[in-house]
């Protein structure tokens, strides 16, 4: 039987830096997936991670195992870093993240690819059971929806992607060669942006090349990473120029920009990338973020308005979810229950018609009499405990659920029931005939 609670712990751009999230996300995703699944208690887990948050979360039978399971892959992370979340949290974390309402650009269509790309890998390694199963579906579904019944996704609101709506507004990038100058948030912002226009190339320059580098490889095309020492020999190479460093003084200059011949330079630093007199040099065409502003507002309201519809989604489809879960659980305690009834049925059964051949034997009649009045007294005893069972998982009355286990089987020894996920009282299959009947309820 599966069963379990979610315990996730994430390090993303709202709580962390870029260098704790590299840290965070150690040898990939799939590696990872394949790491928790081997740690003590962990029966299913999922990783995901992308240029702005490094996310895991592990299925065990209570929340401090997956604590446990999870805190060696937080080693010298800040505390101040992590966020950590219980079952349900879990589940709406997800569904959120799918819907592109955590994601630096709200309502970004990149990660719906990267989530599903997650999934798959946590599923090759193993490691998507019955519990996982369900939320991560639900949660691609929920973001299928947001992008296709809501406008989230429509328009910029981010100074990146905003800088390459302006560019392309101006010149066409279509075959054009494009550098970006900085590999933090804006910058790798306006690289995603960037590729959905069908570029000749893609040039990612920053001060730490490795940082470039990681950039370069997750935007999906053959993106190159080059250090800010090569801009010399590099800037004559670009038709569309984006910086956003964090540099306190200006990295390009009229003497570098003279020698690029004709180029769009957008400037989304702060303090300035740009010197101020390079927008002098014939040919250089220098924008900054004063001319960004009317890109970014004229959507800013339109999302904010499909972020909220967004949130009424999830709300009703975690319910539903939760539902979910929860008449799982029934289920699977309802389905012991029966199993230890029958049990208890056939083993009395048995003795019974025993002594019943030793007193005179019995005809087929009678024997189908007294086993059919013996599932009748299993079915009328059970019909009422079942009921009980499934308001109570209804209402997380996991105390009603305990109690019933232990008085219809005192041998139970696999522990308490728990939150949504939390049950595994035995390897037994439900009987048929009361797989049926919890059907037709």
């Amino acid at each position: 039987m599966s069963g379990g609670v979610i315990t996730g712990v994430r390090v993303a751009h709202d709580t962390a830096s870029v260098d704790a999230i590299e840290s965070a996300s150690g040898s990939g995703q799939r590696a990872l997936v394949e790491e928790l699944l081997a740690r003590e208690g962990v029966s299913e887990a999922f990783a995901l991670q992308t240029c702005n948050r490094a996310e895991a979360y592990v299925v065990t039978p209570h929340e401090a195992a997956g604590r446990a399971a999870l805190e060696p892959q937080l080693s010298g992370l800040p505390a101040a870093a992590l966020r950590w979340t219980g079952h349900e949290e879990s589940l709406r974390h997800l569904l959120r993240v799918a819907s592109g309402l955590e994601s630096l650009v709200l309502g970004e269509d990149q990660i719906i690819g990267q989530f599903r790309e997650a999934y798959s890998d946590a599923r090759d390694a193993g490691a998507v059971g019955g519990v996982l199963e369900d939320a991560l579906l639900k949660a691609i579904h929920v973001g299928e929806r947001a992008r296709t019944e809501t406008t989230i996704n429509e328009g910029v609101v981010s100074l990146g992607s905003a800088a390459v709506e302006l560019a392309a507004a101006e010149r066409p990038l279509e075959e054009a060669t494009a550098l970006v100058i900085g590999a933090g948030e804006m910058g790798t912002l306006a690289a995603q942006s960037l590729v959905r226009h069908d570029l000749d190339r893609l040039l990612v320059a920053n001060r730490t090349l490795s940082r470039a580098e990681h950039v370069a490889s997750e935007v999906g095309i053959d993106a190159e990473a080059i250090p800010l020492a090569a801009l010399p020999t590099t800037i004559e190479r670009a038709d569309v120029v984006i910086t956003a460093t964090g540099s306190d003084e200006p990295i390009l200059d009229p003497a570098l920009l003279d020698s690029g011949g004709e180029t769009l330079v957008i400037d989304i630093a702060k303090p300035r990338d740009v010197h101020p007199a390079s927008d002098a040099i014939e040919g250089v065409a220098v924008r900054d973020l004063d001319d960004l502003e009317t890109v970014t507002e004229r959507t800013k309201a339109r999302r904010a308005a499909a972020a909220r519809e967004v949130e009424s989604m999830i709300d009703r489809e975690l319910d539903h979810l939760l539902e979910q879960f929860k008449r799982k659980q029934a289920d699977e305690v309802i389905g012991a229950m029966y199993e230890g009834a029958e049990m208890a049925k056939r083993r009395e059964l048995s003795t019974a018609l025993a002594k019943l051949e030793a007193q005179g034997g019995l005809t087929d009649e009678q024997r189908e009499t007294v086993e059919a009045m013996a599932d009748a007294l299993v079915s009328q005893l059970l019909a009422a405990p079942t009921k009980s069972l499934r308001e109570a998982a209804a209402e997380d009355d996991w105390e009603t659920i305990n109690t019933a286990i232990q008085l219809f089987d005192p041998e139970f020894e696999t522990g308490a029931v728990g939150p949504p996920g939390g049950i595994d009282p035995t390897e037994a299959e439900m009987p048929p005939e009361v797989a049926a009947r919890l059907e037709d309820d």
